[in-house]
C-alpha cells in the first residue's frame, strides 16, 4: 500500500516538472529573441502605438488542406495580373474556371425573371426542393464592390447553396455604383422582400451575401427596421462586416492581411483628410456612422438582428470587422455563429474543388436549416 506521504511526495515532483516545464515555455520567445538579436531588425513602436514591422516572410498555413495551399499561392500569384481582375461581361477572368467547376459540380434551373421591378436570378436545385424548404427561399446579395460581378460573383454564390441546400435562392441584380448611389441596393432588396412575404412568411426567408452582399445584407435589415418590413429568420454576413471605414473594412486587418491574402499594399493610415469611402463610388456620400450603412454604429439596429451567421478567413481583409461584428451582435443578446477560416483570403469559397469551400457550403445551409421557421 501507498503511504498518503508518498503519494504527496509524488504529487510535489510533479507539479515542481510542471512548473519547470511552463516557465521554459515562457521564457523561449525571449531566449529566441536575445539568440536572433543580431540578425533579426527590431520592431519600432510610435508614442500612439503605431507599430513599425520589418519585412518579414509569411509562409503558408500548414492547416490548410493540400488543396487548399495549392489554392492560396494561385489566388496570391494571380492577384499580381490586373487583366485577370477586369470584368468581362461581369465576370472577372479571375473567377471564371470556379463558375465552370460549380456549374458542372451543382446541377440547378436557373430562371432569368424580375421580382418588384427587380431584374433576378431564381435557382432551384435540379435534384428538387426537399419538403422542409419549400416554404423557404433564401435572397442572395452578391460581392463586387457596389460596382459590378454581375452575374459572376451572383452565381458563384448561388450555384453550390442552392444544389447544397435543395433550396430556391434569388439573387438581385440590385443598382449599383457609379450610376446609382446609396440607399437604391437597399429600396431594391426591400422591393423583393417584401414581394417576396406574399408568398413567404418573414420567418422563412433568409438573406446572404459576400463582401459587398454581406455589407448589403446588414444594410438591408437596417432598412427593414427603419421601414416597418418584419425580420428575416435569419441572416449570413460572408467575407464582410457591418462597419464602414474610409479604406476597407477597417481595423488590424487593414494592415495586416492585404499583403498576405491580396498581394496587394494596405491602404495609407486614416486621417480627417482622407475622402471617405473613396474606393466605392456608391457609399462616397455616406456618413462612416449612418446605421443604415454601417449598422454596427448603432446598438438599436444591431440589436434588432436576427440570428445571423459571420463568415471570414484568417487572411481576409474584412476579419477584423468580422469579428468586431460578431462581438456586438453577442453584446446585444444576438445568436450568431462566427466562423473563421484558418490562411484562407477575402471570399475564398468560390472554388468549390478545395475541400474548405465544401465545408463553408454545408455551415451556410446548416445555419440557415437550423434558423428558419423557428419563429
Amino acid at each position: 500500500m501507498i503511504s498518503d506521504t508518498h503519494t504527496s511526495a509524488i504529487k510535489r515532483r510533479r507539479f515542481c516538472v510542471y512548473s519547470y516545464v511552463v516557465l521554459q515555455l515562457l521564457l523561449l520567445p525571449l531566449s529566441h529573441a536575445q539568440q536572433t538579436s543580431d540578425t533579426r531588425p527590431s520592431i519600432a513602436i510610435d508614442s500612439n502605438g503605431t507599430v513599425h514591422v520589418p519585412a518579414h516572410p509569411v509562409p503558408i498555413s500548414g492547416f490548410l488542406s493540400p488543396e487548399g495551399q495549392a489554392y492560396l499561392v494561385e489566388h496570391l500569384q494571380n492577384m499580381q495580373q490586373p487583366e485577370l481582375l477586369i470584368q468581362d461581361g461581369g465576370l472577372p477572368p479571375l473567377l471564371a474556371p470556379y463558375l465552370d467547376r460549380q456549374r458542372a459540380t451543382y446541377p440547378v434551373i436557373k430562371r432569368d425573371i424580375t421580382i418588384a421591378g427587380v431584374h433576378v436570378y431564381d435557382y432551384e436545385p435540379k435534384a428538387g426542393i426537399t419538403q422542409t424548404n419549400r416554404g423557404r427561399v433564401l435572397i442572395n446579395l452578391h460581392g463586387g464592390g457596389f460596382s459590378g460581378c454581375w452575374p459572376g460573383c451572383a452565381e458563384l454564390e448561388s450555384i453550390p447553396v442552392a444544389a447544397v441546400g435543395r433550396i430556391r435562392v434569388v439573387s438581385l441584380d440590385y443598382r449599383q455604383g457609379p450610376e446609382h448611389k446609396f440607399p437604391a441596393a437597399s429600396e431594391d432588396v426591400a422591393a423583393v422582400y417584401s414581394e417576396l412575404l406574399k408568398t413567404y412568411a418573414p420567418e422563412n426567408i433568409g438573406i446572404y451575401g459576400c463582401s459587398a452582399g454581406g455589407m448589403l445584407t446588414g444594410m438591408a435589415v437596417a432598412w427593414f427596421r427603419e421601414h416597418g418590413l418584419p425580420k428575416p429568420g435569419a441572416v449570413g454576413v460572408l467575407c464582410a462586416g457591418l462597419t464602414l471605414d474610409a479604406f476597407g473594412f477597417g481595423g488590424d486587418s487593414n494592415y495586416f492581411t492585404a499583403a498576405i491574402g491580396e498581394s496587394r499594399n494596405p491602404p495609407p493610415p486614416t486621417s480627417a483628410a482622407t475622402p471617405p469611402l473613396a474606393p466605392l463610388g456608391y457609399l462616397a456620400e455616406v456618413a462612416l456612422d449612418d446605421p443604415l450603412a454601417s449598422p454596427a454604429s448603432s446598438p438599436d439596429v444591431m440589436a434588432w438582428f436576427p440570428p445571423t451567421l459571420i463568415v471570414t478567413g484568417t487572411r481576409g481583409f474584412e476579419l477584423s470587422s468580422a469579428v468586431y461584428t460578431h462581438s456586438l451582435l453577442v453584446k446585444q443578446g444576438v445568436e450568431t455563429d462566427l466562423h473563421v477560416w484558418e490562411g484562407m483570403f477575402h471570399g475564398f469559397f468560390y472554388n468549390t474543388d478545395v475541400p474548405e469551400s465544401r465545408d463553408c457550403y454545408d455551415v451556410i445551409v446548416n445555419f440557415f436549416n437550423k434558423h428558419l421557421g423557428r419563429s
